[in-house]
């Protein structure tokens, strides 16, 4: 149960990653960047991967998420591409290719961004069925609103 729940966590968080890079005109605003799941226990920067899609790789990763994917068979989290090939869909929603390390398996996500500094991202394992969604937080907006002391 605690692989499914890894790959259920893994996988939105690249699906929300993916589809907030893909958009040009959204990427100006808010989809670029670092962004954080909701545990904080994984960091994905979103950036472009040419042909007006988006990819999102592991730039920080805590002690817990590496563990769990050197279990499923992923030796380096730091550095691994989770979101691949998210494009924009007419219904405004981000669609691609999530890698799930814990699983070592690639499946489908989508991703929204009601605002700059929220992305909502599902994913599922077959089918539509065993979805999960989570809400990430962008992590450079975050960071540089904070005001120094």
């Amino acid at each position: 149960m605690r692989r499914i729940k890894s790959f259920l966590v893994v996988l939105t968080t690249a699906a929300g990653l993916m589809a907030a890079s893909a958009s040009p005109a959204l990427a100006e605003d808010f989809n670029y960047g670092v962004w954080r799941n909701p545990k904080n226990s994984v960091h994905v920067e979103i950036k472009p991967c040419g042909g007006g899609k988006a990819c999102g790789v592991v730039v920080w990763a805590n002690d817990e998420a590496k563990a769990d994917a050197k279990k499923g068979g992923t030796p380096e989290l730091v550095g691994l591409q989770l979101l691949r090939d998210f494009q924009l869909q007419k219904n405004g929603s981000w669609k691609g290719k999530v890698f799930v390390p814990d699983l070592n398996m690639n499946f489908n996500g989508t991703a929204d961004f009601p605002n700059a500094t929220t992305m909502k991202a599902k994913g599922c394992l077959i089918g539509g069925f065993l979805c999960k969604s989570q809400t990430w937080r962008r992590v450079d907006v975050m960071a540089s609103s904070t005001p120094s002391s």
